[in-house]
């Protein structure tokens, strides 16, 4: 085979690859290239070779030009690079060396990848966007809890309100627990108001509340002249009440053993009698419960049914005490002071030693006793601002900030600081980031973060 048959065999060969390949010296003259070279960079092919790369690159044709940084590095390289037609290149030099081990030619291969590029584009894009509506839809959510009295800043809580609205989507028996005042009743209307339940009615009996002898009478309705001073037209039940909605049995705790297995009966086919009636009632209610007692002590006490408990029991959900939702604190505060303001229509501000004292009580009466609290300040203030002379004597009392130890050589100031300082290191190992920190301090996140790092505390 003679070297023009050669040629015309590697030519042949080079020109029937799918790819950009070019070929360069040391200096960026162009010796080779492929047929699609110029169609990638809208040239002729043949009009590319004898050229140099760097007046290509002045001309606009390509940027960066890869044969000087192959020759400077003495290695492969790789990089993307950009043509006249603004497509993006994937492209590779790979260093050729003659048979003295002398660098003495470049190749470069290259891959569009525009698409890819505008791919990338195209889902950080969608990112953005994704997180733009997640946060959209995390305050709207926040707005809606806001809305339905419920605060869930703090995790515990954002448990509880994720099980609710899991709840909310099945007719499942719905157990409620909690100590008095953390707000029962008040996480079984919001898993009604998002069930398909909501248009319906919702049914609240409180079991402790009904006088042992009426409780029938009451819960299950009667007829005409069913017992002595009976209503003449009879009377409609709760459980009748609550057809098409939710059936809220609250402090289902203090039911009496003797009704305790009417309840079930009713539970399990939901069915019932009114009193001296002999037609049975369908009913269909979903079932929520709640109650504040420990109902596996009232079993061994042989206080509670254990066939009725788990009945009421298919999916537990335990409301935290306030005292251990402290996150959720300053903003209940915030949000029954707007409520009683309104109410009332007074205007009032808090002052931050108020807060201080709010955010550090132990709040045995949990949330039903902020309530109570925040009314009376809103109520008896006498000026704008709230101030801690308003607080009631025994919340005043409990919370007795620490004093200082006087020190002769301090100033006043100093000891404010070194005051300051403790209380921010405390927070911050309680709450972890400066949000919440500022949440559970009363004031704003950059002024916990300015005042971190004047005392130098990461």
């Amino acid at each position: 085979m003679n070297p023009t048959d050669t040629w015309n065999e590697n030519e042949q060969i080079l020109h029937s690859l799918k790819d950009d390949i070019l070929v360069t010296n040391v200096d960026g003259i162009i010796l080779k290239v492929s047929e699609v070279t110029g169609k990638i960079y809208g040239v002729d092919s043949e009009s590319l070779i004898g050229k140099s790369v760097y007046d290509l690159e002045a001309q606009g044709l390509f940027t960066p030009i890869l044969t000087p940084m192959v020759v400077k590095e003495n290695k492969k390289i790789t990089f993307v690079q950009t043509t006249n037609k603004g497509k993006k290149l994937l492209v590779t030099g790979i260093p050729v060396y003659n048979e003295k081990g002398e660098l003495y030619r470049v190749v470069s291969y290259s891959h569009d990848i525009t698409e890819l590029a505008e791919y990338k584009d195209f889902l950080i894009t969608m990112e953005e966007e994704m997180q733009r509506v997640k946060t959209e839809l995390g305050l709207l959510r926040s707005k809606q809890l806001h809305d339905a009295g419920i605060i869930a800043n703090s995790e515990d809580m954002k448990k509880v309100v994720s099980t609710a609205l899991q709840l909310s989507e099945v007719d499942v028996n719905a157990l409620i627990l909690g100590e008095s005042g953390v707000g029962k009743s008040l996480l079984a209307k919001f898993i009604h108001n998002k069930s398909h339940r909501a248009k319906g009615p919702f049914i609240e009996v409180n079991c402790g509340a009904i006088p042992d002898s009426l409780f029938e009478a009451e819960l299950f309705g009667y007829e005409a002249g069913a017992f002595t001073g009976a209503h003449t037209k009879g009377k409609v039940g709760l459980i009748e009440l609550s057809n098409g909605g939710t059936l809220f049995l609250d402090e289902i705790g203090e039911l009496p053993l003797s009704h305790q297995v009417k309840v079930l009966k009713v539970i399990q086919e939901k069915q019932f009698y009114r009193v001296g009636g002999t037609k049975p009632i369908k009913v269909d209610f979903r079932l929520i419960s709640a109650t504040n007692k420990d109902l596996k002590k009232a079993i061994q006490d042989k206080q509670f049914r254990e066939d009725l408990y788990f009945r009421l029991n298919v999916v537990p959900v335990t409301i935290p005490p306030l005292r251990s939702r402290t996150e959720d604190i300053v903003p209940l505060i915030h949000m029954l002071l707007e409520q009683f303001e309104e109410k009332y229509n007074r205007s009032k501000k808090l002052d931050e030693a108020v807060i201080h004292h709010l955010l550090h009580y132990e709040w045995r009466g949990n949330v039903r006793e902020l309530i109570n609290i925040m009314e009376r300040l809103v109520v008896i203030s006498p000026s704008t601002l709230i101030t801690v002379e308003q607080l009631p004597d025994h919340l005043k009392e409990e919370i007795s900030p620490p004093t200082p130890s006087l020190d002769e050589a301090q100033t006043l100031k100093e000891i404010m600081e070194k005051t300051e300082r403790q209380v921010l290191l405390n927070a911050r190992k309680k709450y972890k980031t400066t949000v919440r920190m500022a949440e559970a301090l009363g004031t704003s996140q950059p002024s916990i973060v300015r005042k971190m790092k004047k005392y130098q505390i990461i």
